[in-house]
């Protein structure tokens, strides 16, 4: 009998035999929440505050995970700021984080510049105008891809060491707080203002940009102060030494803030980068961290980042100098996406940002931040382009194939960040206190291991979520198959799914409740995530989507008086339970009746999901759905349509309104007891005729004509295969773009209607056989060279105009 056992299990995987469950010990000690030793927090006169401890962040008292986009103001034209701060709103971001690059503001010694694109106070008031907050990086070291980190070119020139505490240096540091303070005045948190944190340097001890002013094949000179610049390194990463002039970093970041509060830049949250053994003010900044998994400055790898751990006792690119545990994490830099260069061109796909945030969530991080958010354009100086030209970026772009795109257009993974960022504007208060829980075998789990299931599990009080991605950065992974989970409560056990197993896909993520409280709602399971909640006149809603390919499962324990019913769902009920399901590509709602209150969760596909908008009404938020882009406020809703003059959007929960446009004709689609409420608008077709033409490697279009009526900008995609290409007009360079396989678009409005040039001309050279870029291309971007070994092909340009329309919503 033994044999045939044996024999049995060797012929037979595990799998084949019986679906193992996934077994969870969710029966753990509550963690300290501890503040006494954090010199940080503050209130303002209309009662709003924030406050830390050493789990998580408090915004007025509630618990809360932040969510912080990158945007630089000086990269993007003043003109559409505000649309840009609106849509990056609309991304479900709460905090915007911008530099004061010091070379923008002051490129010659002693002539101070903060107007038009420079303008911060501007800035700042749009921010609050649109009640969004900002997170003000003030050097006076940035990094950020401009020349010098941001450090003017006359400083090197003076006799002072740069980033230390040399009283010259410290006295033009000092100068810039002082400018800088003026901006602001009345803008600050304590005034009511947005501005309610402020980063001191950046990677102080750890990483430098080297100075602009320099020769061909001169080795970097770093941008650090003296005794740093043998431990100084290109960008993040791990530190493998231990800085001897530490202590002198810790003062001067000490300095660095004494000298902002003597000026007034006082606010109730400071923070410091503290990656790879970086300087922070003990105590009193929060140290955040950073994940870069497509790097241009380190050889392609398999990195870590899509494996959960417990990033509070062991955090990304640690050693750190500080105590980890005495501090929320806060991934603050995210890579949003990542900056080309000239030798290194990689692309980061939408759904690893996805996987990561899920990760980063997964292994206990309470604030998430991106850089970038949203791209821009580097301005050009009196003297220099202002870029970083010595690591070879282009002079212009700094795209960073960021979700919100140089042009302000959302690329892929805007939407897949999105659906995270509802869902923890929602349930981030549930979520900040929880403690992370992670299988016996997470530390033997490695990244290059591709059909292993990657999951945690984060809880409080018998409650929590469960998280699961299955991607990796540099590598294919495969589907993970019969997928089921066993979580052990103190007071009780939970397997799920009931019915059967379910499929993770490659390259998918999940986050599914577990003994969750929605409003009056007790909730077992469900195998769907959750992206959203609401009330109206008929009370509580939740909103749910199924990742792709798994099938909704809902269990709810028995209550006395409990009635459920629903649309497009199947219901069972037990002695124990009830039990609704969907198929994958159902819509569907749950009607859940108890004790005089109605309560309804609403379950879409992602693909819907991905179309979602939180939109401001009269009476509350509204759930939105369309293809087209949309932001709003309490008085408008505006959609943008790349290409497409029929724009077509429901509403939830279904309501009787009537949609008034500024443009075209509005009609309602939708019947009588729809789940939605739909409508489809039609503004008038704009044919684009662009006229151009190619010479040799040049290409010329004529951007003479205006804008017409209800067009909100004209895309250009530039159709080239090659090494690079340059915009340029009346002979100055505009933009540029470094060949990646990721097509060039160019939003022409802010190009249109120059007063000096009504062409554009384009440049473009030749792709080179012996590229060192081609590493980071896939096998079908990379030609096939001429004899010379050289590659350029030039298309006809694609034309698409962005529709706008503003509507109104008001009641029948």
């Amino acid at each position: 009998m033994k044999i045939l056992t044996f024999i049995l299990l060797t012929f037979f995987s595990a799998t084949d035999i019986i679906a193992q469950p996934y077994i969870i010990d969710a029966r753990v000690k509550p963690p300290e929440f501890r503040s006494f030793h954090l010199k940080m927090g503050g209130s303002n006169y209309l009662g709003e505050s924030f406050s830390a401890n050493n789990y998580y962040m408090s915004i007025n008292e509630n618990p809360a995970i932040p969510v912080t986009g990158e945007f630089h103001f000086t990269r993007y034209p003043n003109c559409f700021w505000d649309e840009a701060i609106k849509k990056i709103k609309a991304g479900g971001i709460s905090i915007l984080a911008t530099y004061v690059f010091w070379n923008l503001h002051e490129e010659q010694e002693g002539k101070w510049d903060w107007t038009e694109d420079r303008n911060l106070r501007k800035f700042i008031e749009l921010c609050k105008y649109n009640n969004v907050k900002v997170i003000l990086r003030i050097g006076p070291y940035g990094h950020g891809e401009i020349r010098n980190g941001g450090l003017p070119d006359w400083l090197l020139g003076k006799k002072l060491s740069i980033r230390s505490n040399d009283p010259v240096y410290l006295t033009f540091v000092d100068r810039l707080f002082q400018q800088i303070s003026k901006q602001v005045e009345g803008l600050l948190f304590r005034d009511g203002g947005p501005v309610f944190a402020i980063q001191l340097e950046n990677e102080y001890q750890h990483s430098a940009s080297p100075w602009g002013l320099t020769y061909p094949g001169q080795p970097h000179d770093w941008t650090a102060s003296k005794q740093d610049k043998r431990m100084t390194q290109q960008g993040v990463g791990v530190a493998q030494e231990t800085n001897p002039y530490a202590a002198l970093g810790n003062q001067h970041m000490s300095v660095l803030k004494s000298l902002a509060e003597k000026n007034g830049l006082i606010v109730p949250l400071y923070t410091a980068t503290g990656w790879g053994n970086a300087a922070i003010i003990e105590n009193e900044s929060i140290p955040v961290t950073a994940a870069y998994p497509y790097p241009n400055w380190a050889p392609a790898s398999l990195s870590n980042f899509y494996l959960y751990t417990n990033l509070q006792k062991f955090p990304d690119y640690a050693p750190v100098r500080y105590k980890s545990e005495d501090y929320p994490y806060f991934a603050a830099e995210i890579g949003g996406g990542m900056m080309i260069r000239y030798t290194r061109r990689p692309t980061v796909p939408a759904q690893s940002l996805e996987a990561l945030i899920n990760r980063f969530l997964g292994s206990g991080a309470n604030g998430l931040g991106y850089y970038m958010y949203h791209g821009g354009s580097t301005p050009v100086g009196k003297k220099f382009f202002l870029s970083d030209e010595p690591f070879g970026y282009p002079k212009i772009s700094y795209d960073f194939q960021a979700p919100l795109s140089e042009y302000g257009k959302p690329a892929e993974s805007f939407n897949c960040l999105k659906v995270l960022h509802f869902f923890l504007n929602s349930f981030g208060d549930r979520l900040a206190p929880m403690q992370v829980v992670l299988p016996h075998n997470s530390e033997q789990i490695k990244a290059e291991e591709v059909s292993v299931l990657r999951y945690s599990m984060r809880v409080k009080n018998n409650s929590g979520f469960i998280f699961m991605n299955n991607f990796q950065d540099h590598i294919v992974r495969k589907d993970i198959t019969g997928i089921k989970f066993k979580i052990k409560f103190e007071d009780k056990e939970i397997a799920f799914p009931e019915k059967s197993e379910f499929t993770l896909v490659k390259d998918e993520s999940a986050i599914f409740p577990v003994n969750l409280n929605l409003g009056s709602v007790k909730l077992n399971y469900a195998t769907a995530q959750l992206l959203t909640s609401g009330n109206d006149s008929k009370g509580d809603y939740f909103v749910f989507f199924n990742p792709a390919g798994i099938s909704p499962e809902f269990s709810f324990p028995i209550e006395k008086g409990m009635v459920i019913k629903g649309r497009n769902c199947q219901i069972e009920k037990n002695t124990d339970r009830w039990l609704v399901s969907l198929s994958s590509s159902d819509t569907g709602e749950i009607e859940i009746f108890q004790n005089s209150q109605k309560t309804r969760f609403l379950i879409i596909d992602k693909s819907t999901a991905l179309k979602s908008w939180l939109i401001d009404a009269k009476k509350g938020k509204r759930l939105l759905f369309s293809e087209a882009f949309v932001i709003s406020d309490q008085n408008s809703v505006q959609f943008f349509s790349r290409g497409n003059n029929l724009i077509e959007f429901k509403l939830y929960p279904a309501d009787e309104v009537i949609p008034i446009a500024n443009i075209g004709q509005v009609a309602r689609i939708s019947k009588k007891n729809e789940l939605f409420t739909r409508f489809q608008i039609e503004v008038p077709s704009q044919s684009v005729n662009i006229p151009f033409h190619h010479l040799d490697n040049k290409m010329a279009i004529d951007i003479s004509q205006r804008l017409p009526e209800g067009v909100n900008d004209l895309i250009c995609r530039v159709n080239y295969i090659g090494d690079t290409g340059q915009c340029f007009m009346a002979g100055e360079l505009v933009a540029d773009h470094f060949y990646n396989g990721i097509p060039w678009e160019i939003g022409l409005k802010r190009f249109m209607n120059n007063p000096i040039s009504k062409e554009m001309v384009f440049n473009f050279r030749p792709m080179y056989k012996t590229a060192e870029f081609l590493q980071d291309l896939n096998l079908e971007q990379i030609p096939e060279f001429d004899k010379n070994g050289q590659f350029l092909e030039i298309s006809t340009p694609d034309f698409f105009p962005e529709y706008k329309v503003i509507i109104s919503l008001k009641q029948e």
